[in-house]
């Protein structure tokens, strides 16, 4: 095994695609826009036909809901489940809804579903915080043959450690072999992972010290625990841990580097990040593209961006290759202080290497925050279309911010049909942003319109939003009566 694939391993068990999707059509009656012959459609028109059904129907029973998805007669297959439930990340209700549907056999294909489409529900459930549906999820795996695998695992952990349950994340680990899978110390450093990713650090050291001599004791495991402080934002901790490392038996590697040289830059600690980088080439520990752009982006963050160009320059000399990242790096801060012509060159010479170093959605996301106009933000989309480069949920949330603040409503329209169409949204910054937006305008029962709606999907607010959502409902029932009342009752908050 090389010495980045247990790195990849663990990436590959936590690492969740934050897919958000809501549709918001009108179709009446149901059945005469959804029922028909399923090799008539793909299987996304299928996918998108549930997710309308399950919107129009979502306030009727269980067995009427069921009976409607039945009669539309849909062929199921693995790529289609995964498909529908990708469709609703951000609601759980109707995510959940249709995959018991799927489990009651009513469909008349009787496909059963793989644990592809078991591990997707998980993760709706878990990242809703649904711990009681998830665990009858998990029981249903068990019960049908025993389908939870690695992926299952990394999933249930994460979420638990993401709704700072560490002792049931604790208990899950130890729950694998029930499960049919190894206590190993892949599977413990998946845990330590989750722990330190959701602020836990403390508890995963502390497993880390009781558990040395049931696994062992790798320079990988420290890594996860230091990354952890890093993350933090703890240096102190970060610094403790790193000379415990250093006076241990496991020789720092170039990840240990790594981690510490961006915690140094991320605490504004610039120079003896610099410093440490140049003892690294000093020792023969060569430094990655990753600890490259580290360093960049530290000095251009300290407006010591001739520095951070002097670097970039050196990196071709020493075998180091620039990648999109890289660029990024420069371009996020040159676009705030507005150096634009050393921007559009920058951009120019990623378009002219591709492959690694071909713009992506994060840079555009750099300029798109930049322009000042909405027909410079058209010109930037049209670019980024030009390049082959696909829309995120972010750089919608981004464009909805951006026109809204223009006052340019046609074009917050088309963003927001344009997002429910590609499945890429709205999701909980999708609605803030069009609840204060709204509202920063004046229009009180629209503002309010999208603030029930986010209520209904369960998403919870940010504590800003829900004030103002409060704030509102008081305004509208003083002075429009009618929407007040309605709102009152439809959101719960009376």
């Amino acid at each position: 095994m090389s010495a980045k694939e247990p790195y990849r391993r663990i990436q590959r068990l936590c690492s969740f695609q934050p897919i958000c999707l809501l549709a918001n059509k009108k179709a009446l009656p149901v059945h005469r826009q959804i029922h028909t012959k399923s090799e008539d459609f793909t299987a996304n028109s299928q996918a998108l036909k549930v997710q309308t059904l399950l919107k129009i129907e979502g306030d009727k029973s269980v067995s009427d809901i069921f009976q409607s998805l039945s009669r539309c007669k849909f062929t199921l297959s693995e790529d289609f489940i995964l498909d529908v439930l990708k469709r609703h990340r951000s609601d759980w209700k109707p995510a959940f809804m249709f995959f018991k549907w799927v489990l009651a056999g009513q469909n008349p294909s009787g496909y059963s579903p793989k644990t592809g489409s078991f591990n997707e529900i998980l993760d709706i459930l878990g990242r809703m915080r649904r711990f009681d549906e998830l665990n009858q999820v998990l029981d249903e795996m068990s019960n049908r043959g025993n389908l939870v695998n690695e992926r299952t695992y990394g999933i249930v952990v994460n979420r638990y450690a993401g709704a700072h349950r560490v002792e049931d994340a604790i208990e899950f680990f130890y729950k694998r072999k029930i499960l049919g899978l190894e206590l190993d110390l892949i599977a413990f450093q998946t845990l330590l992972v989750c722990l330190c990713r959701f602020k836990h650090v403390e508890a995963a050291e502390f497993l880390f010290h009781n558990k040395k001599n049931e696994f062992k004791d790798n320079i990988k495991t420290r890594n996860i625990i230091l990354n952890g402080w890093c993350v933090l934002g703890s240096l102190r901790e970060a610094k403790r841990f790193w000379n415990d490392i250093v006076t241990s038996k496991c020789k720092p590697d170039k990840f240990t580097y790594g981690i510490f040289i961006n915690s140094l830059c991320k605490s504004g600690k610039i120079s003896t990040a610099v410093k440490l980088f140049q003892t690294m080439w000093e020792k023969g520990c060569k430094p990655d593209v990753a600890i490259c752009n580290c360093i960049i982006d530290g000095l251009c963050f300290k407006k010591r961006i001739p520095e951070a160009l002097e670097i970039f320059h050196e990196m071709n000399d020493r075998d180091c290759l620039p990648d999109v990242a890289t660029y990024n790096s420069l371009i996020k801060n040159l676009c705030k202080i507005r150096r634009m012509e050393k921007v559009y060159e920058l951009l120019d010479e990623m378009e002219t290497k591709g492959e690694s170093c071909l713009p992506n959605a994060r840079t555009y996301g750099y300029l798109l925050n930049s322009a000042k106009t909405p027909e410079e933000a058209i010109g930037i989309l049209e670019r980024m279309n030009k390049n082959g480069c696909k829309m995120t949920g972010d750089i919608y949330n981004l464009l909805l911010r951006l026109f809204m603040s223009w006052d340019n409503q046609d074009k917050v329209k088309s963003m927001w049909d344009e997002m429910e169409r590609s499945g890429l949204g709205p999701d909980q910054r999708s609605y803030t942003i069009m609840i204060h937006g709204l509202f920063e305008r004046g229009r009180l029962e629209d503002a309010l319109s999208y603030f029930n709606e986010m209520i209904s999907k369960n998403m919870v607010p940010e504590p800003r939003t829900r004030l103002l959502g409060i704030f509102i409902e008081k305004t509208a029932l003083q002075f429009y009566p009618h929407i007040g009342e309605w709102a009152m009752l439809s959101s719960g908050l009376k």
